[in-house]
């Protein structure tokens, strides 16, 4: 009968861990998202442009990295902002094999234009908390994230650039 008892905890346990809660928390961002940035760029897009904005141009493999993209991931999600005219892709001239990124002046835009909204999602998923606990809340999510065993190219990820981006 004990081991059933252990059994019953240990499932409850796990339906309450870490991965239900941050599944909860990336629907709340994700609904916000949609309701107030924008139904038509994903946060990784968004962080994508962001980066752009603010680091300038850089080949594709930085660009990933610092957006916390898999190379599966980021050679679509840079297609689709080329097809909008938010990013021009180029042949590095110092090295053909790289792709340069560059922001055009609609990203640039589009980057500008929504950061508010970004900022404003930020600010409703953490209102319930006081200023130290956003700062340690953040730091542990950081710590978290930086402590995982790296997961590049993993079957869940591949393929898909909704809402796994640091934006937002």
């Amino acid at each position: 009968m004990a081991r059933k008892e252990e059994d019953a905890r240990d499932v409850a346990a796990a339906i309450t861990g870490v991965g239900p809660l941050a599944r909860q928390l990336n629907q709340l961002h994700t609904r916000l998202w949609h309701d107030q940035v924008d139904r038509d760029l994903t946060g990784p897009q968004f962080t994508v442009l962001s980066l752009l904005h603010t680091h300038g141009d850089m080949d594709q493999g930085t660009l990933g990295a610092l957006a916390h993209l898999d190379k599966s991931t980021a050679a679509p999600l840079l297609d689709r902002l080329r097809r909008r005219g938010l990013v021009e892709l180029t042949k590095d001239p110092a090295d053909r094999r790289r792709k340069m990124i560059r922001i055009t002046g609609g990203g640039r835009t589009w980057a500008t234009d929504l950061a508010p909204a970004v900022l404003s999602v930020n600010e409703q998923i953490l209102a319930d908390f006081s200023p130290e606990e956003r700062e340690q809340f953040l730091a542990l999510l950081h710590r978290a994230v930086q402590g995982a065993p790296a997961a590049t190219d993993s079957p869940a990820d591949s393929g898909h650039d909704h809402q796994e981006g640091d934006a937002g």
